[in-house]
């Protein structure tokens, strides 16, 4: 079979662009493909745009490995490429002399997945940094950061069709084969509905990358992972907060708690929050302020009454669910399910956006293994 086109990738996030564009840097002809109306409107655009260090995941995890790896390649790409993004630094704070105990196996964990730049921190010298703060204690991490993704992902976008990329929208996968002599069929709907064939398949579609690898006749069902849907609320601040770095509780089951973060322009925005969900929603309840109130209290005290707006929703694409342990990223290949030009990549949520330039390369590696 001679294919119509060379590489296909599914979903224009932010890792499926950079996925495509070093896919058409190293030569190959690609065709991105999303169902939505222009890039990342999905889980790409709604988070904190926090740039993470790594300190958090499993020793041995892709989520580590890719995670810190990831940050210093975006660090470089966004120095190099004039995009929008701040070294701020981060305090991971204790409440509680229970948490203050936690502090110690997070820095531990950090250790050991190469973040060595961790400081311990008493809660005096956590407030001589930053005033506003209660707390017991401390972790600061000098390399956490933060990046306009708008921005990188028009630029990953750019770099990808320069090379020969094209990109389409309003065009879902509706079904799909794989092919007996390699390669795969795939029917697309839209305003542009078509059937087109491929060599290369990259299934990057976020949130439903399950479901629609199983749509996908061919793909052995015992190497698709379900699919659970984590939904976070943010707000923002209305007046400026009195913080220079962004400000995290030590984390939970779910997610890494009501943490404040900063956009470029310097605004604060308080979440997510967890709240399991079964179709996707982006709706904001604004009662969940209440909520907030009380956990951002614990760390900021002075946070004034009536001082939460409601700001927007995003779904983490979780493939473990509320009482299982947390998943690892899934980056599945050949090696994996058996099926050559194929790479499906599951569950990747935070820190995804750090880790999308790494992730780009681990997929890349994964069709040649």
């Amino acid at each position: 079979m001679t294919p119509d086109i060379d590489c296909i990738v599914i979903g224009a996030g932010v890792v499926g662009l950079a996925t495509a564009r070093a896919l058409a840097l190293a030569g190959r002809e690609v065709l991105i493909v999303d169902a939505a109306e222009d890039i990342g409107t999905g889980t790409s655009s709604r988070n904190s745009e926090v740039i993470h260090a790594g300190i958090y995941y499993p020793a041995g995890s892709l989520k580590a490995a890719l995670c810190v790896r990831g940050k210093q390649m975006l660090y470089d790409y966004c120095a190099e490429r004039g995009i929008g993004h701040k070294r701020l630094g981060k305090l991971i704070v204790a409440t509680t002399a229970e948490q203050a105990d936690q502090l110690d196996a997070i820095a531990v964990r950090a250790r050991a997945n190469g973040v060595d730049d961790m400081q311990k921190l008493d809660a005096a010298a956590a407030r001589a940094l930053e005033p506003a703060l209660h707390c017991t204690a401390a972790l600061l991490s000098p390399s956490t950061g933060i990046v306009d993704s708008h921005a990188l992902m028009l630029s990953l976008q750019g770099d990808a069709e320069n090379a020969g990329a094209q990109t389409v929208f309003f065009t879902p996968l509706i079904s799909g084969r794989v092919l007996p002599g390699g390669g795969f069929e795939l029917t697309f709907g839209g305003e542009g509905a078509m059937q087109i064939t491929c060599r290369t398949l990259i299934n990057a579609s976020g949130l439903h990358a399950p479901s629609l690898a199983r749509s996908i006749a061919g793909i052995p069902a015992s190497t698709i992972p379900p699919e659970f849907l984590c939904k976070g609320s943010y707000f923002t601040l209305a007046g400026r907060a009195p913080f220079s770095r962004l400000i995290y509780p030590v984390p939970q089951h779910a997610g890494l708690g009501v943490h404040l973060t900063l956009d470029m322009g310097g605004q604060a925005k308080f979440g997510p929050d967890t709240q399991w969900i079964e179709h996707e929603d982006y709706a904001l309840d604004a009662t969940r302020a209440e909520v907030f109130y009380d956990a951002v209290r614990s760390y900021w005290p002075g946070l004034p009454d009536g001082a939460l707006m409601p700001g927007y929703t995003g779904i983490r694409p979780k493939i473990s669910g509320p009482s299982d342990p947390a998943a690892d990223f899934v980056i599945a290949g050949p090696a994996t399910h058996g099926i050559p030009g194929l790479v499906n990549q599951f569950g990747i949520e935070s820190p995804g956006l750090t880790a999308s330039l790494a992730i780009a390369a681990a997929t890349s590696a994964a069709l040649n293994a």
